[in-house]
């Protein structure tokens, strides 16, 4: 199995944004990202960048599925399906979500996907958002496996 991994530092939001940015250009239909880490630590604000970007609109809305579990949007690259799995009570229940659909080609980026358990795919890319003493470091470990 290929594994791929990087570290970058971000200190400020607008420095996790341009990385997720970046991080964006390199993206294809049919990848999916796994976003981990603590409550507060970029998840989100990263989801939206990359949304963003993949949409060519700095402009638009786009709202954190914490409660809907997935927002989908139209790109020119595929569908991007966004979600958040923090309120999943049991793995089984991501069927209900469109889950199969979003992984069979679209790019999938998942906040919390630890609660996926079994369902977690091997093949995917893992950003793991970690932070320091300094309240606004950010420590972004990018791994890919498989990819």
């Amino acid at each position: 199995m290929n594994v791929n991994t990087q570290y970058i530092e971000t200190y400020a939001e607008a420095e996790t944004v341009a990385f997720a940015k970046d991080f964006a250009k390199d993206l294809s239909a049919g990848d999916i990202v796994l976003l981990q880490g603590d409550l507060g630590m970029g998840k989100s604000v990263f989801s939206r960048a990359v949304i963003k970007y993949l949409c060519d609109d700095d402009q638009m809305d786009v709202p954190s599925p914490t409660f809907t579990l997935v927002q989908t949007y139209d790109a020119a690259i595929g569908d991007i399906w966004h979600f958040d799995l923090y309120r999943l009570n049991d793995p089984s229940e991501v069927y209900e979500t469109g889950w199969e659909e979003a992984i069979s080609g679209g790019i999938v980026l998942v906040e919390w996907p630890e609660r996926l358990g079994a369902l977690k795919p091997a093949q995917a890319i893992d950003v793991i958002f970690s932070g320091d003493a300094s309240p606004d470091k950010r420590i972004i470990k990018v791994v890919k496996n498989g990819v």
